[in-house]
């Protein structure tokens, strides 16, 4: 059912840097390893609410109408300047610090959610991209995205653990460091501050 080009293209797409990423490193960096993988199960289960909209013909109803699209994109750009803004107030689960103050695991995995829920591009990669793996032919074409679907999702989840356990790993020799340790902050502060401009200007 799965080509080469398909799972390819997913881990090229997974890989790319981009707020959940973003999230799911900071989360690592702040709180250690298993900060870090429970960030990238949150934004993995982020990306539910998408298949699921697929699946029943949610994302094209977001695809076609500009004002729900906007509606969502905006609440996006909100919310990636608002963990901006505590990125360098060095507040809640973006926090990156020598001294690891208790998280509740639940407030991470919401912060995760959210971070993918209020992308909207989301929906239309699965609008768009999903069914060109897809045979015009296909018995099935549900069963086959949501198959489609979950390996996107479990290639997430595995590439954002991989990220999360490596930014914990690193945590001692960053936070150790406060010239390194503000530079991060600062670094993604911008980075959240950038995709929010990119998705800004997203159209349909």
């Amino acid at each position: 059912m799965f080509g080469w080009d398909f799972l390819l293209t997913t881990l090229i797409v997974v890989v790319a840097p981009g707020a959940g990423v973003l999230y799911t490193l900071a989360a690592g960096l702040g709180r250690g390893g298993r900060a870090g993988v429970v960030a990238a199960f949150g934004c993995t289960l982020g990306i539910v609410p998408h298949l699921t909209a697929a699946l029943f013909g949610l994302a094209a109803v977001l695809h076609a109408s500009a004002l729900a699209f906007a509606t969502v994109k905006w609440a996006g750009v909100a919310w990636l300047g608002w963990m901006a803004w505590r990125m360098l107030r060095e507040s809640g689960g973006l926090a990156v610090e020598a001294a690891r103050a208790p998280r509740s695991d639940l407030r991470i995995i919401r912060d995760g959610v959210v971070v993918n829920l209020l992308n909207p591009k989301l929906s239309l990669f699965f609008v768009a991209f999903l069914p060109q793996f897809m045979r015009a032919d296909d018995p099935h074409p549900l069963v086959t995205m949501a198959a489609l679907g979950g390996v996107f999702m479990a290639a997430t989840l595995v590439v954002f653990v991989i990220y999360g356990l490596f930014a914990g790993a690193v945590r001692e020799k960053v936070t150790s460091r406060p010239r390194v340790l503000a530079w991060i902050r600062r670094s993604f502060a911008a980075a959240f501050v950038g995709l929010g401009a990119k998705l800004a200007f997203a159209e349909v």
